[in-house]
């Protein structure tokens, strides 16, 4: 399957759209972005091999429940990496589907939920 970087873009649009309002009113200071492909760092980051493992997104950045009254900082960003997602689908439905579960989970850690603590 082929998609555009603009089209993965709109569909990432579209998953951050579909957020329920009440989630969407609560993130501060994070900004939500696409890159093509994770860092070998990045993989390594996070417990991944490089040679073998696909990441579809991360979260760089303090959780909002660790944060004080006096917290200043760039944004935390999500990163939404496009590669993957779409090498690992089959059908249109199945990227914007994983997708959306990738934009909820890294706004999960975002709000400081744990991997077994994801909706997804």
């Amino acid at each position: 399957m082929r998609v555009s970087l603009e089209e993965f873009e709109e569909l990432v649009s579209r998953a951050l759209d579909g957020l329920p309002v009440e989630l969407a009113d609560l993130m501060d200071n994070v900004a939500v972005v696409v890159e093509e492909e994770p860092s070998a760092e990045d993989l390594e980051s996070v417990g991944l091999d490089p040679a073998h493992d696909e990441l579809f997104g991360l979260y760089h950045g303090v959780p909002l429940a660790e944060r004080d009254s006096f917290y200043e900082s760039l944004p935390d960003r999500v990163v939404i990496y496009s590669g993957p997602l779409v090498r690992c689908c089959d059908s249109r439905r199945e990227l914007l589907r994983e997708i959306r579960d990738t934009v909820v989970h890294e706004i999960g850690h975002h709000f400081g939920l744990q991997e077994d603590e994801m909706p997804y």
